[in-house]
């Protein structure tokens, strides 16, 4: 079912954030502690996003994040104010491509899906019948992540503020699709959204900094669980960080309602 995290603050190295803590995400592709039966570990690729400026550089594989010895290499001198990274485990039946993985972009915002949408393709089809033809014909793959990110992207490009885009998407598909597990995580850089819908989810704040993640990183006494059915919005720059949790189904409130 996946794991991913989110971080917003001072420049920090990538590789700090997603190799390097005792229970990294790195650790959690293959030795998860709480995938609550979405299957045992995440082997079938991965994403690390982070922005340059105003546009996100996305870097994904197919292969286990283990195996990939370049990774380390890559992301130390990498340093960014805002990362969202993701391992993957497949739901059956679905490819395992490199353009599979989370995260997900359009250039200016990535997005991650930890979960599965229940009856896929024919329980959604009526939302994605909804989509301009050219978002359904460019796909980044045949997948149920690839279509929420679709299904987010059109509300973002309608204007919805990110929040309102999340939620709603969440609530439309699960209304469809009973029992789905729509943990989703979008950001821009500055904002950071995520809903905790059937799957775990877990918050850090620090004097400059936010983390949403499936799961802690450590023992830090600071991570708080997010209940299940919530939507967290957080930012950290400018000025100290906030982070506000809201039931799904109230509107999401944040500093760009």
């Amino acid at each position: 079912m996946c794991r991913h995290l989110g971080y917003l603050g001072p420049a920090v190295s990538v590789a700090g954030l997603v190799l390097e803590p005792q229970h990294s995400l790195l650790r959690q592709s293959w030795a998860p502690a709480d995938m609550r039966g979405g299957g045992t570990i995440n082997a079938d690729g991965f994403g690390v996003g982070w922005f340059a400026g105003d546009r996100a550089v996305v870097y994904r594989r197919a292969s286990p994040m283990w195996t990939d010895t370049a990774l380390p290499g890559l992301l130390k001198p990498v340093r960014a104010t805002g990362v969202l990274a993701a391992v993957r485990s497949a739901t059956v039946g679905m490819p395992v491509v490199e353009t599979a993985a989370a995260p997900f972009t359009d250039g200016e915002w990535l997005f991650s899906h930890n979960g599965v949408v229940r009856g896929w393709p024919s329980s959604i089809a009526s939302l994605a019948a909804g989509l301009p033809v050219t978002d359904l014909m460019t796909l980044d793959a045949p997948t149920d992540a690839a279509l929420l990110w679709a299904l987010v992207r059109a509300r973002l490009r309608d204007g919805q503020e990110p929040g309102k885009a999340i939620a709603e998407t969440v609530l439309e598909v699960a209304e469809l699709a009973a029992d789905s597990r729509l943990n989703l995580m979008l950001t821009d850089g500055r904002t950071l959204v995520a809903t905790a819908w059937t799957h775990s989810l877990a918050t850090l704040v620090t004097e400059d900094s936010v983390v949403i993640a499936s799961e802690p990183w450590d023992t830090d006494p600071r991570w708080t669980p997010v209940p299940d059915h919530h939507i967290v919005t957080a930012t950290a720059t400018p000025g100290p960080p906030s982070l506000a949790v809201h039931p799904l189904g109230a509107r999401p409130k944040g500093n760009h309602d």
